[in-house]
């Protein structure tokens, strides 16, 4: 009889044991996939991801380190111009030697722009973020800057850079240039570059443009024919990485390889920077891995 009581007892415990027992290994097995997103290692110097819906920051390397920016300035040139009171997207500016001839000066990345043709102010956008168009950021600096020179209208135009630089907070920026071809003090660091995106994405005419591929335009000639631009999107994250909505490469003998990049997923967007990278395959390839960890911690 003892023995009969005992072994019941016995085999209640064993049964505690056993639920017990599966108890922890289901809670071992739902805690097991946060602990496997494992912060990415990236061969860029600096890197910053963050939530775009709250700003909530979801990586940092050097995030507040200064670098050089090439390319990526011209986030800020499209801010500026688009931030223009009673901005007419539709206005034409005439293609002028002098931006031609700049580009030939620096060996600069081009959109190839004819000089004496009209191009609109949204195609100087498209030629701007899509071929990264130095000769098109020339063009909007010198529409949109103030001054009876064309160099008073360019530094004009690099002031309001500054200007709204300071208003978005980006504490540690500065820009000399309007396309990221530095005099000397261009920088700015993954966290102020991040910033900036996430605040010129509220613009939809700016969403529509970096998300294109690839655009053909049509501009109106010097004889007043027509030309049509076909402009390929430098940043081939666009094809490689499913959910992917912008935003600008940056490269130069400083800068190295730079990505400011944004996904949307499931309704929610990542929103990042890569700067001093190796190589355009290593920008996306870190630009990847820190797409992938921002949606797996989101």
């Amino acid at each position: 009889m003892k023995t009969g009581i005992q072994g019941t007892r016995l085999r209640r415990a064993a049964a505690v044991s056993v639920t017990s027992g599966a108890m922890l290994a289901a809670a071992a097995f739902s805690a097991a996939p946060a602990q496997a997103v494992t912060k990415p290692s990236i061969v860029a110097k600096g890197g910053y991801v963050m939530n775009n819906a709250n700003s909530k920051t979801l990586y940092t390397k050097a995030a507040d380190t200064k670098a050089a920016t090439g390319s990526t300035t011209k986030i800020m040139t499209a801010k500026v111009v688009l931030a223009q009171p009673n901005l007419n997207l539709d206005a034409k500016v005439t293609i002028q030697k002098a931006y031609s001839d700049y580009i030939v000066s620096k060996n600069a990345s081009s959109a190839r722009l004819i000089v004496g043709d009209k191009v609109t102010v949204r195609q100087l956008l498209y030629g701007l973020m899509l071929p990264s168009g130095c000769d098109a950021a020339y063009a909007l600096a010198d529409k949109f800057g103030s001054g009876s020179t064309r160099a008073a209208r360019v530094k004009s135009f690099i002031g309001k850079m500054n200007t709204t630089a300071k208003q978005l907070g980006m504490t540690n920026t500065k820009f000399d240039s309007f396309d990221g071809i530095s005099n000397g003090s261009n920088y700015s660091t993954p966290r102020d570059l991040t910033k900036l995106a996430s605040n010129v994405m509220k613009s939809s005419t700016f969403r529509t443009v970096v998300k294109t591929k690839s655009t053909k335009q049509r501009v109106t000639t010097k004889s007043g024919g027509y030309r049509d631009y076909t402009w390929t999107n430098t940043n081939t994250l666009l094809s490689n990485y499913s959910g992917t909505i912008g935003v600008k490469t940056g490269s130069g003998t400083q800068a190295k390889y730079c990505l400011v990049f944004a996904a949307t997923r499931n309704g929610k967007t990542v929103i990042g920077t890569v700067l001093t990278s190796t190589s355009a395959a290593q920008r996306e390839s870190d630009a990847k891995k820190l797409l992938n960890y921002g949606f797996a911690v989101l």
